[in-house]
């Protein structure tokens, strides 16, 4: 079995220009899209029950053994001053200081079992999603990946991802222990003393309100950040992707420059965020202070005057004491809930996509017979709405055993034209049909694997010659392999390398020549033993001489399928049965090679004007 990488759909030819959602201008919905990806986010996060269990369970008894240790340092205080006062011993001290010892070692327990089931939940939940955008992009057409950068998706899965990531521990686990902080340890203290009691949490309307100003604030320069790093990762996943033209031109300074304003810009950003969270933290951490002060004054009146023990005061101070952490992460928690709701709704907005190009309710496999492939009257634009037609009202039949060449000036159609037979995009009208079975009517993995395309640019992954010829069966027998590479004449250069088909190449296959990746992309899908084989431009980098060889073995192979061959040198179409002259879409020319030639049409204009410069070359 050969290690297989993931698929990958690269848009080629004439680029498509369907409308697809934009991330950010959705993200930046309102109030409804922001609950509704929250409550997406919990329904998932909770769907891990045993964890969130777990941690729900830990938070509410770890808070419930927080708020006994204000008690027992009250009650302890109270018989200090008793045992002082009457001046006995302080043994009576000992099981009270033993009881907060055992409060303080098994709130700190609920605590470290609070953070490692919230995070588990959290790395879960991470994994789910990453997994789901990762197969949603597998399945999302070209019409998609030809509007949206790669950069952008890189984005949504990794920093949105880690931002939904964080919110089950940093912000819904703090909001439960924050609630239940302030409602129980309220109650008790309002119950013990209500002035003392409502002093002690007269801060919290005002960091209530502050959290909400900064909720929003800090939703919205996220969602900015988010477009600032979106833009980070397409300047570098480009410079790294063409980092030869950059070293060719020597352009490292203007990279460097671009990639630091990019860098800067989200930087600046970056410090905003901070100064609107540490501003209001800032603030609400006064009002806590505030608030403790005026405990501080009216309780040591009240201890003073004797209406209250030194005790009770002491309880109070101490339950203020550990609301403060709380409080001081409560911008945390705030920006944890404008972070998760920011990067969920750019998250489910690509998982909320649906494919359209996708397989049809109950669609039936593709049955290959006599092997025809027919196109009737189809036409397609890549923006059925208001764009140009990229081809219009075309019609042609090829039979098994049958070669036509497509030919035409660049934005002709002829890319677009054979993106339609394995449903790289679908007609706008009229129909593609092999064996009469229209191709949007069968399923898609039937299809592809009864069509194959070998494309100019061809895409190499980083792993072993082996593994990306058989990329498409990992399982093949080496002969078949073998025999493949040798109809792409690419074996005898393989077997020439030290560790043969076992050679890794290099990143998108950079240690091979241009020719030499083509013959491999060829290969590869010769091992498919396709129905209807497509040819985009795909001999462009290769010599003269290695070409005719290809083209020898390729005619062996050709009673056995439809080949269609673009190309824009017609040395490569001479043999073809047929060639198809496009123009604007359209079908102007059609016929043989010599038949074009004695036509005289735009087809003979071609050849003369090739034939001509051919001969100046020579000369």
């Amino acid at each position: 079995m050969k290690a297989q990488s993931a698929p990958s759909d690269h848009p080629d030819g004439d680029g498509g220009r369907q409308i697809v959602p934009d991330f950010n201008r959705t993200a930046s919905v309102g109030l409804d899209r922001s609950r509704e990806t929250m409550r997406r986010i919990m329904q998932m996060s909770l769907a891990y029950r045993r964890q969130a269990g777990l941690a729900i369970l830990c938070t509410i008894l770890g808070v419930l053994a927080q708020l006994t240790i204000p008690l027992l340092l009250g009650r302890a205080v109270d018989q200090a001053q008793t045992a002082l006062t009457a001046g006995g011993g302080t043994a009576q001290l000992l099981p009270v200081a033993l009881m907060l010892l055992a409060m303080s070692v098994l709130r700190g327990l609920l605590t470290m079992g609070q953070n490692f089931f919230a995070e588990s939940v959290g790395h879960h939940l991470a994994r789910q999603i990453r997994a789901m955008v990762y197969d949603k992009i597998q399945r999302l057409p070209f019409s998609f990946h030809d509007r949206v950068h790669s950069g952008e998706l890189i984005t949504v899965g990794m920093l949105d991802v880690e931002g939904v990531r964080m919110f089950f521990s940093t912000g819904f686990i703090r909001l439960i222990h924050l609630v239940l902080l302030i409602g129980i340890g309220g109650w008790l203290l309002i119950s013990t003393d209500p002035a003392l009691g409502l002093l002690a949490l007269c801060f919290v309307p005002f960091a209530a309100w502050r959290s909400i100003v900064s909720h929003l604030t800090l939703r919205a320069t996220w969602l900015v950040l988010q477009e600032k790093l979106a833009v980070l990762s397409r300047v570098m996943e480009e410079n790294l992707a063409g980092i030869r033209v950059v070293r060719a031109f020597s352009a490292q300074l203007y990279e460097m420059a671009k990639f630091d304003g990019a860098s800067k810009t989200a930087l600046e950003l970056a410090h905003r965020r901070v100064r609107i969270r540490v501003t209001n933290s800032s603030a609400m951490s006064l009002s806590f202070f505030l608030a403790m002060a005026l405990v501080l004054l009216v309780g040591g009146r009240q201890v003073a005057n004797g209406t209250t023990g030194i005790g009770a005061l002491t309880s109070v101070l101490t339950f203020m004491t550990i609301l403060q952490m709380p409080v001081r992460q409560l911008g945390m928690m705030v920006n944890s809930f404008a972070r998760a709701s920011t990067c969920g709704t750019r998250i489910f907005t690509l998982l909320d996509l649906e494919p359209v190009i996708a397989d049809a309710p109950g669609a039936p496999e593709l049955k290959i017979t006599d092997g025809t492939l027919r196109f009737e009257n189809v036409s397609f634009s890549f923006d059925p709405d208001s764009g140009p037609k990229a081809l219009d009202d075309i019609s042609f039949e090829a039979r098994r055993g049958e070669t036509i060449g497509i030919i035409g000036a660049p934005g002709s159609g002829k890319s677009s034209l054979v993106h339609l037979i394995p449903r790289f995009y679908d007609a706008t009208s009229g129909r593609v049909t092999i064996d009469g079975q229209a191709v949007n009517e069968v399923t898609l993995a039937s299809l592809r694997k009864a069509v194959a395309v070998v494309q100019q640019d061809s895409f190499l992954f980083t792993t072993t010659i082996e593994n990306n010829v058989a990329y498409g069966d990992p399982a093949t027998a080496d002969h078949r392999l073998h025999a493949a590479s040798g109809s792409a004449q690419l074996h005898d250069y393989v077997t020439g390398l030290p560790e043969g088909y076992g050679t890794v190449v290099g990143e998108r296959g950079g240690s091979l020549s241009g020719g030499q990746r083509q013959r491999l992309s060829i290969a590869r899908s010769l091992l498919l033993d396709p129905a209807i084989m497509i040819f985009d431009d795909s001999t462009a980098a290769i010599d003269a001489g290695t070409e005719a060889r290809l083209r020898t073995a390729m005619q062996e192979r050709a009673p056995d399928r439809v080949t269609l061959i673009i190309a824009h040198r017609l040395n490569s179409l001479k043999h073809a049965d047929r060639i198809l002259f496009l123009e604007e879409g359209r079908i102007v020319e059609s016929g043989t090679h010599e038949k074009l030639i004695a036509l005289g049409g735009r087809y003979a204009e071609l050849h003369v004007l090739q034939m001509g410069s051919a001969e100046e070359s020579a000369a």
